[in-house]
């Protein structure tokens, strides 16, 4: 089957972090890597100044189906996407991520300091955002791959046992030594896990 990818970045913004894995999953399969304007280094558009825009932005996106993979806040949007679209995405991989659920319970360092160090003109919303569906992931009936690095002190892999517990049909694999940015510099470890899921 043919599927359609629909790549969500953090909260770096640049579409080219999913670049490495998309390389590595079959030709055939179309993919779309979004940006987060006025994200990380990306220009800013004045249409986009908030999580809810975000969220309209990727839906603009979707196709029926699409599999949505996600990245770190990335993950956030696509929560909200399949809580509001289920019938447009056929599958998740969401990798560190909060989810929606309040990660400082588990332990998770604050990144807003070095993320505002390293994008000093990047838009405030990103780190003023908090979001909790926790409530509400009960309802997401996709198929889910939930993948965790266990060195990842901003989304701990005790989120990714959360999320598999709340989360009807997930699944957690975790991948030893894996930072936050794992999906990217070890995409060719996380490729054949993708793989699995999307033929399971």
């Amino acid at each position: 089957m043919a599927h359609h990818l629909l790549f969500l970045p953090g909260a770096g913004g640049a579409a080219s972090f999913w670049h490495p894995l998309g390389t590595l999953l079959p030709a055939g399969w179309r993919k779309t890597y979004l940006s987060w304007p006025g994200l990380g280094l990306e220009p800013h558009e004045p249409a986009l100044h908030g999580l809810d825009d975000a969220v309209a932005h990727a839906a603009s996106r979707l196709e029926r189906p699409s599999v949505v993979v996600a990245q770190s806040m990335g993950g956030l949007v696509a929560v909200r996407l399949a809580l509001a679209y289920p019938d447009r995405i056929s599958h998740l991989v969401l990798t560190a991520t909060s989810g929606g659920i309040d990660v400082a319970s588990f332990g998770a360092a604050d990144w807003r300091a070095s993320y505002r160090a390293e994008y000093p003109n990047a838009a405030e919303w990103i780190l003023t955002e908090r979001t909790d569906l926790s409530a509400e992931l009960h309802r997401i009936a996709i198929p889910t791959l939930l993948l965790w690095g266990d060195a990842d002190p901003i989304s701990p892999v005790g989120v990714g046992r959360q999320l598999a517990r709340l989360l009807p049909r997930a699944r957690l694999q975790v991948l030893a030594g894996g930072d936050h940015a794992f999906a990217r510099d070890r995409a060719a470890e996380s490729a054949p896990w993708v793989m699995a899921h999307l033929h399971s």
